[in-house]
């Protein structure tokens, strides 16, 4: 991170610019949106699932479980996402992890960063929490150059001091998820992951007994991320897995 000093002389050469509509943001801002396009982001708020983090209209005056929630085992205790996946949000994310516009991890940590506002994390000392990125298959990886879960790791520990953690091996590649309903994502999903194994003169990642905070781009169905939690908790021992993610699809 660069000082003040040295960040004006950068931002006087090159400006920094709204990651939506580009517009110059002017010396010494720390943001990354204009002022009209940070009024319009579209922000999850209340109500919501309690489970999924799932938006709805109306007024209710206590938690509830949605339709997509019941009848279901979810291995994480909740999800909350920052933003619904509409219009400029959904064109970051797409950008950021098919693009390569790894500028735009930011942003878009900063975004991921309002999840911890939740009331039920607020009220946490999350400095005792530990943040795993969901993980991509190694050949993936490779192929995409890097991990836009773990880069959002990365920052969001850099920006409150949670320590993070690649405790997540993606060990089997899966067919597609788009085409298929809620019950075939979940049996696509069924072993392929496993807790990451590390060299012997490595220290070995304890996760006994500990909180753990799930990042991802986007929370879709939460399949994904409840095969992710219950690795954590069966395997590695997690006391408690909450899903935090940029967008709600």
């Amino acid at each position: 991170m660069l000082n003040p000093a040295w960040q004006a002389l950068v931002d006087l050469i090159y400006p920094r610019l709204c990651c939506v509509c580009q517009v110059p943001l002017g010396l010494g801002s720390a943001g990354w949106f204009c002022q009209a396009c940070e009024d319009v982001l579209p922000l999850v708020a209340a109500p919501y699932c309690r489970v999924c983090g799932e938006m709805y209209d109306g007024a209710f005056t206590h938690d509830f479980r949605c339709a997509n929630c019941s009848g279901r085992k979810l291995e994480f205790d909740f999800a909350v996402a920052a933003c619904r996946a509409e219009e400029s949000m959904r064109e970051l994310v797409h950008q950021f992890k098919y693009e390569r516009r790894l500028q735009l991890r930011g942003a878009l940590a900063a975004l991921l960063l309002r999840t911890l506002q939740e009331p039920r994390l607020a009220q946490e000392n999350l400095a005792d929490w530990l943040l795993v990125p969901v993980p991509l298959h190694r050949s993936r990886e490779q192929d995409r150059e890097f991990n836009q879960s773990w880069e959002l790791c990365l920052r969001l520990s850099q920006a409150t001091g949670i320590p993070a953690s690649n405790a997540l091996a993606r060990i089997r590649e899966t067919a597609a998820q788009a085409n298929l309903d809620r019950d075939e994502r979940l049996q696509n999903l069924r072993g392929a992951f496993a807790l990451r194994k590390t060299f012997p003169w490595w220290p070995k990642i304890d996760l006994q007994g500990r909180r753990v905070l799930l990042v991802d781009d986007v929370f879709t169905t939460g399949a994904t991320t409840s095969e992710c939690a219950r690795v954590l908790r069966r395997e590695g021992g997690a006391e408690k897995v909450v899903v935090i993610t940029v967008a709600r699809g």
